[in-house]
Formats: structure tokens, C-alpha cells, sequence
């Protein structure tokens, strides 16, 4: 099952259902690629002036980044599911004996960390978005500059809804678990800020001229 071979309807049935997956994480992953979309969307509508020459790099850019979230941003909505599913299966692991406690503990926290490192892979790939969206905002196609907005405001959402389950998964492992993970996260959360604001700041000028 992937949740791409799904309509909306579908997607946002099962996200409103009592089934733990799909959450969060993979409504991050769909936002990612809801940006995305709008990114490319924006650059195309720049490339296709000549007027607009000015934001032609920036829009080359940002649709080398953008084009392949497309669907990455599905695949890894669906990864998220799968990563969690399999934190659930590991619960259900035996645990009748020593030995099978222990298997069961590594279980749980390999499968946990399965369940960080999708969430991760999310918000990086939406903070390396979220970082060309304000040169997009202000050199693309002005007629275009709401839809930067709403680009930014969904990538910062992947961003920021996938850093949630990053820290949520990691908080039930041992320090020794996710190590790179936890030493990248201050800066992603402090960038996606940065990077957000900046955002949000370059589509508002744009708008008022």
C-alpha cells in the first residue's frame, strides 16, 4: 500500500480515522510534496517570461530541488506509516522469557529508529526548499507570490510536523540511539525559523508592490 495510489478523499479519510497510521508524519510528507508542487509551479510561470529573466536562475534552482520531492515527499508519507506499523509489530513481539525480552527490546528500539530517521529525511529535504523560496518570492513571477507563501507556509509545516516526530521517537531511546539526529536537530529547527521568517517577510513585500 502506498498512500500516492490514493485520491485525497481517501488520504484524508484514513488520517481522520482511529488507525494510528497514516499521522502526522505523513501529512508532513504530503505537505513536502504539496510545496513542491507550488515551487515548480512558480518557476515554470517565471521561466516561461522573458520579462522575468532576473528570476530565471533562482527558478532553475529551485525546480532542481523541487522536482524530485514530488514524489519523494508521497514516498515518504508512505515510509512513515510503514516505519510506525512496524514500531506496533515489535510491541507485539513475545516477551515471555529472558531471552525474548531482550530480542523484544532491541526490536522496539530498531523499529523506533526506523520511525525518526523517515520523519528526518522529511525535514531536511523540506528546510533545502523552504531555503530558495524567499529569492523565489522575490524575483519570480509577481503574479505568482501568494502561491511562494503557500509553498513556504506548507514546507514549513513538513518541516516543523516532521521534527515533531523525530523528537518524539527519539525521546523514548537511550542517548546512545539517533546520535547525529539529535546533534542536527537544534540547527534544523533554528534554520526552518530563520528560513520560514525570511520567507514569509520577501512574499509580503512582494505583495504590497
Amino acid at each position: 500500500m502506498t498512500w500516492a495510489g490514493k485520491t485525497l478523499q481517501e488520504f484524508q479519510a484514513a488520517l481522520a480515522s482511529d488507525d494510528p497510521t497514516p499521522g502526522g508524519g505523513s501529512a508532513a510528507g504530503v505537505a513536502l510534496g504539496q510545496a513542491a508542487a507550488l515551487a515548480v509551479m512558480v518557476s515554470d510561470l517565471t521561466l516561461s517570461k522573458e520579462s522575468l529573466k532576473e528570476g530565471w536562475s533562482i527558478s532553475e534552482r529551485v525546480k532542481e530541488v523541487a522536482l524530485p520531492l514530488l514524489d519523494l515527499g508521497l514516498e515518504l508519507a508512505t515510509q512513515d506509516s510503514q516505519s510506525f506499523d512496524a514500531v506496533v509489530e515489535s510491541f507485539r513481539l513475545p516477551k515471555e522469557t529472558d531471552e525474548e525480552k531482550s530480542q523484544r527490546r532491541v526490536a522496539i528500539r530498531s523499529a523506533t529508529l526506523g520511525a525518526a530517521e523517515v520523519p528526518y529525511r522529511t525535514a531536511v529535504a523540506a528546510l533545502n526548499l523552504l531555503k530558495l523560496l524567499p529569492e523565489l518570492a522575490e524575483k519570480g513571477n509577481g503574479n505568482a507570490a501568494s502561491d511562494v507563501g503557500v509553498a513556504g507556509l506548507l514546507a514549513s509545516a513538513a518541516l516543523k510536523g516532521a521534527i515533531f516526530n523525530v523528537e518524539i521517537n527519539l525521546q523514548s531511546l537511550p542517548d546512545d540511539y539517533g546520535v547525529d539526529m539529535r546533534k542536527e536537530l537544534p540547527s534544523l529547527i533554528e534554520d526552518g525559523r530563520v528560513y520560514s521568517r525570511k520567507c514569509m517577510d520577501a512574499v509580503r513585500i512582494r505583495l504590497s508592490n
